[in-house]
């Protein structure tokens, strides 16, 4: 019997050792661009370059509200987000070409929140296989993703490797 990494757990383990560049001090998320088994980039979430991060200047946080039907009754839900940081899954966009991402797969730490999983959604790829979840869009990305027919997974039972895992602020 091989201790070879499958696929899937290979590739997330390079999105989570890119999430190790990040300075955000509430999330360090990681993404992988693959065309079959090549990969094609990495990237994490920051600052844009020559721009001071979270730990240097400070987050900067914003509160959206949004109605969600909850039960059959609407709920005003409250999120909070920092706008200092390029999110992981649009750097990769950023620095990867429209030709590679063409029937790719996107590999991410964390489950795109609804701005990014728009970007992907638009973006060429097939698939996206994420570890950790984001409730805050979940339903709303899980529906985008059935409608767009791309393959959306989560790797559930995943282990990261040692060290790299960072505790998640809401």
């Amino acid at each position: 019997m091989s201790n070879r990494k499958d696929w899937d757990t290979y590739f997330m383990d390079i999105a989570y050792m890119a999430s190790t560049r990040s300075q955000c001090s509430r999330r360090h998320v990681g993404a992988v661009l693959v065309q079959g088994k090549k990969l094609l980039g990495t990237a994490y979430n920051g600052a844009p370059m020559g721009v001071p991060d979270c730990t240097e200047a400070g987050c900067m946080l914003v509160e959206e509200y949004e109605l969600k039907m909850v039960e059959g009754k609407e709920e005003v839900v409250r999120k909070q987000r920092c706008i200092r940081t390029i999110h992981a899954e649009q750097n990769l966009l950023l620095f990867t070409d429209r030709e590679d991402r063409e029937g790719s797969t996107v590999y991410v730490t964390d489950q795109p929140c609804w701005t990014c999983a728009n970007m992907l959604a638009n973006s060429g790829i097939v698939e996206i296989v994420f570890h950790r979840a984001y409730p805050k869009d979940s339903d709303k990305v899980i529906g985008l993703m059935a409608s767009r027919g791309i393959i959306f997974r989560q790797m559930a039972a995943y282990e990261p490797p040692p060290g790299v895992l960072t505790e998640v602020v809401n």
